[in-house]
């Protein structure tokens, strides 16, 4: 994907299974909102395509689709029933189905009570709330999510989190673009990490865990620790240590080498790198803030 003669996605390909949570995942500015608005035609990309079953997509395929943009749309000076009963008939909905369907998931997210009210009168996570109902309304086979919870509160993000659980639940192919590293462990079966429009890792999460190593605690060990390629020490005080494993090292292995060498461990614990540390390795220190 080009923007004149500066290049924003590189031979980027993935592939998304009927079913799971993907999460998309990137600081800003590695080039998330720009491939998922190239695939869908909001852009005019420059290569690459988007297939749904073996087939190229398009906005007339037929295909159930619910895609939620970070930057809102919403007609701000209508009522937020009005608002939703209008999305619901542009998806199909009869307007007596999209009332119905509305007043329901306003009770849920806990602003029932303001149905009648305009949307520039709802603070922003409420108006978010309002977004996401419009977003999910005809049970879409595909949802595409850019930054879901932005501006939510721990609570609300949760209620969220378990909205989008149940469209899964019910037979939704969902892709989160997220720096919300806890909601990926908690919702996605798998992972890509973009950084300046490239792929840096891609797979299941523990598989991309597996590709940024871990470490190990020993606890109660007497002896010295050898050096080795497999680890660095991070930590060496007191009988309780920490080793950094590289990413290829095996740490049964390594319990072996220490035994061999004569160390004597109380407790070994291998840990894996969690997807908030990785986030903070890819993107650098200085993006330590959108984690």
């Amino acid at each position: 994907m080009d923007f004149g003669r500066t290049t924003v996605i590189r031979d980027l390909s993935f592939d998304i299974e009927r079913g799971e949570t993907f999460g998309f995942l990137g600081s800003n500015g590695s080039g998330k909102t720009t491939t998922i608005r190239a695939l869908l035609g909001i852009y005019q990309p420059t290569g690459g395509t988007l297939h749904i079953d073996g087939r190229r997509f398009s906005p007339e395929a037929g295909i159930r689709l619910g895609y939620l943009p970070e930057e809102r749309g919403l007609y701000k000076k209508e009522s937020v029933i009005d608002v939703m009963v209008y999305f619901g008939k542009l998806k199909g909905l009869s307007a007596e189905h999209a009332r119905r369907w509305s007043r329901d998931y306003l009770a849920r997210v806990e602003i029932g009570d303001k149905e009648k009210v305009r949307l520039d009168k709802l603070s922003g996570g409420q108006q978010q709330k309002v977004q996401l109902g419009v977003t999910i309304m005809n049970d879409p086979e595909l949802l595409i999510l850019d930054e879901p919870t932005k501006g939510f509160d721990p609570v609300n993000r949760r209620l969220l989190m378990d909205i989008i659980d149940d469209q899964k639940k019910a037979g939704s192919t969902v892709m989160m673009v997220t720096h919300q590293m806890e909601e990926v462990e908690r919702l996605c079966d798998r992972v890509i990490l973009l950084k300046d429009g490239v792929s840096r890792a891609y797979g299941t999460v523990a598989q991309v865990q597996e590709q940024f190593g871990g470490t190990v605690i020993l606890v109660d060990h007497d002896g010295t620790i050898p050096p080795s390629s497999d680890y660095s020490i991070a930590q060496d005080a007191g009988g309780h240590a920490v080793l950094e494993v590289a990413n290829d090292a095996d740490p049964a292995a390594i319990l072996r080498r220490l035994v061999d060498a004569g160390l004597d461990v109380g407790r070994f614990t291998p840990t894996r790198k969690s997807l908030d540390d990785i986030f903070v390795e890819v993107y650098g220190a200085e993006n330590r803030e959108l984690v």
